[in-house]
């Protein structure tokens, strides 16, 4: 999958044996902020009838492609989709000058070949399912040969060694069907798919400080919309990303938006994920979650994201300041009407 700051790749066997603590026969879960929808594709692996939901439209296509797509309904038309876009000749146009000539996240070549790929599949007419296939595939070739420390805020002032490569297209990871039901995606406002919600367990892993998801991955939305948007800045970024804030990631404005969203949540337990990086501490979520039933905390340490490793670069390359921690601690915060035996 793409590389995605807050991914929690390296966090699936812990969450999913927390959501399997919780309900061990299986259930309904709802993934509120999907975002790459690694924890969706992997929930739905598990066995548990899935929705996902994030209001990103990159995000939205990689659900439906990890969540909502089942496996044998989808692949063999994938792989013939996927064939009839490798073969397309490499068109440059706006998105290879927004992004390899006035910007530097692809080399032109690869980014005519992305560009004419998105524009085969806007074409073809295909169904929902179908084309979010596309689309993670395209992304994820895309995202294979960038030239980027992970974050689409800035672009390498030479070329990283894998953006030399040619885009290579493979096939998504795609899960089979779940018996108890179909695996849904949309693209909603968090709270008005917490109040539609009335399944087992929601899961929420919001937005924590300052960074937001659409700037940092502003050509994933602008290849998902292929809206070709007016952009500003040396990182080229969408226009909207000026006017699509989210109150996740203002100090004052994250707990009373969090606090609005566990409100309308119907369902009985509630997982959280948080980290300790994010504007609430430990004690604030607990207290916040308390109201709602008996919280169970698990802690993880873990690495810091990649460009926090690198360290912070200014536009000709040079590095500057210093690096600052290289570990933090993610939370899951386990809520439940009783105590439930937890996986160490």
């Amino acid at each position: 999958m793409i590389k995605y700051i807050g991914s929690k790749r390296a966090l699936l066997d812990p969450i999913t044996a927390a959501v399997r603590g919780v309900l061990p026969d299986g259930g309904q879960v709802c993934d509120l902020f999907s975002g790459s929808a690694r924890v969706g594709h992997a929930l739905k692996g598990a066995g548990f009838q899935v929705w996902s939901n994030d209001h990103n439209a990159y995000a939205h296509a990689l659900a439906t492609a990890y969540v909502a797509a089942d496996r044998d309904r989808w692949l063999a038309e994938s792989e013939k989709v996927l064939a009839d876009l490798a073969a397309v000749a490499p068109s440059p146009g706006w998105f290879t000058k927004a992004f390899c000539e006035d910007a530097r996240y692809f080399t032109p070549e690869n980014g005519a070949r992305i560009e004419a790929m998105r524009n085969r599949i806007e074409a073809m007419g295909l169904e929902p399912e179908l084309k979010a296939v596309a689309l993670v595939a395209l992304m994820e070739a895309a995202d294979r040969v960038d030239s980027t420390a992970g974050l689409q805020m800035a672009y390498m002032k030479s070329w990283a060694p894998r953006a030399l490569k040619p885009l290579e297209l493979r096939m998504p990871v795609l899960q089979p069907a779940v018996a108890s039901g179909p695996c849904r995606a949309t693209q909603a406002d968090a709270l008005e798919t917490a109040a539609a919600f009335d399944g087992d367990l929601v899961y929420l892993d919001p937005p924590y400080n300052q960074h937001s998801y659409l700037g940092n991955y502003h050509v994933w939305e602008s290849l998902t919309l292929w809206d070709r948007p007016e952009t500003y800045g040396v990182a080229n970024k969408r226009i909207d990303v000026k006017t699509r804030k989210s109150a996740f990631n203002s100090r004052p404005g994250i707990g009373p938006a969090l606090q609005a969203v566990i409100e309308a949540i119907r369902a009985p337990n509630l997982i959280v994920s948080f980290n300790d990086e994010g504007y609430l501490s430990r004690d604030q979520l607990v207290e916040m979650l308390s109201a709602r039933g008996h919280v169970q905390v698990v802690e993880i340490p873990r690495p810091r994201y990649v460009g926090a490793r690198i360290g912070i670069h200014n536009r000709k390359g040079e590095k500057v300041g210093a690096v600052g921690r290289l570990r933090n601690v993610e939370y899951l915060f386990v809520v439940t009407e009783r105590p439930v035996a937890l996986a160490a």
